[in-house]
């Protein structure tokens, strides 16, 4: 079974300190999936890994969508993985959209891939965004997810979030990741590490 946790840790991708997150909210650690997508076999080795739980639960997947810019290696290499093609949302004067000519087409069965999910916004954004087209979204995925969605993981069946409440993802759609790391967020008015420094976006200073 693929050890996500130790990858990051061995590529110095998972960090410690006070970040600020694209929700708005805060957290002492941070996932910076660039230092570990950065080696080509790396990616094709985890996306490969989530393909095979993807495809143990028979969905069928014919386009995978991802979010820009950190969705989209991961997006990219999960694609290949099924057999699929793939595509990808980015955001425009802060609204999501489809660009570049990409489209979804009318009944097309899409996956929704992130490397990250936390509370599944951004995903869930791409997601209206094929849905608009008539597409049909069977499924979330990501390398890893921070414990606030519930997921189907390698080794076990549906993980029961630790705060459900704060998940944007529909509950009626599956969402498989290879692991889940369990980090404290905080609202920005109430975050504790505010009161020793302040938080910043990860890659705004490395």
């Amino acid at each position: 079974m693929i050890d996500v946790e130790n990858i990051y840790k061995k590529h110095n991708a998972l960090l410690e300190g006070h970040f600020l997150l694209s929700s708005g909210n805060h957290t002492k650690y941070y996932l910076q999936s660039a230092k570990v997508l950065e080696y080509p076999q790396v990616a094709q080795q985890l996306a490969t890994a989530l393909s095979q739980l993807i495809n143990k639960h028979n969905i069928d997947v014919e386009c995978v969508c991802s979010p820009a810019l950190g969705g989209i290696i991961v997006g990219y290499e999960l694609a290949r993985a099924l057999g699929a093609r793939f595509i990808f949302t980015e955001r425009v004067n802060g609204e999501m959209m489809l660009r570049r000519g990409f489209q979804a087409k009318k009944g097309e069965k899409v996956l929704i891939c992130e490397d990250i999910i936390t509370t599944g916004g951004s995903a869930l954004e791409s997601a209206q965004c094929v849905a608009q087209q008539e597409a049909n979204i069977v499924a979330f995925a990501g390398l890893a997810n921070r414990g606030f969605c519930k997921a189907i993981l390698p080794n076990e069946e549906y993980k029961q979030s630790i705060s459900q409440d704060i998940c944007k993802l529909p509950l009626n759609i599956p969402l498989f990741a290879l692991a889940n790391f369990c980090f404290d967020i905080y609202q920005a008015n109430s975050c504790p590490l505010c009161k020793d420094s302040i938080a910043y976006k990860p890659g705004s200073r490395n």
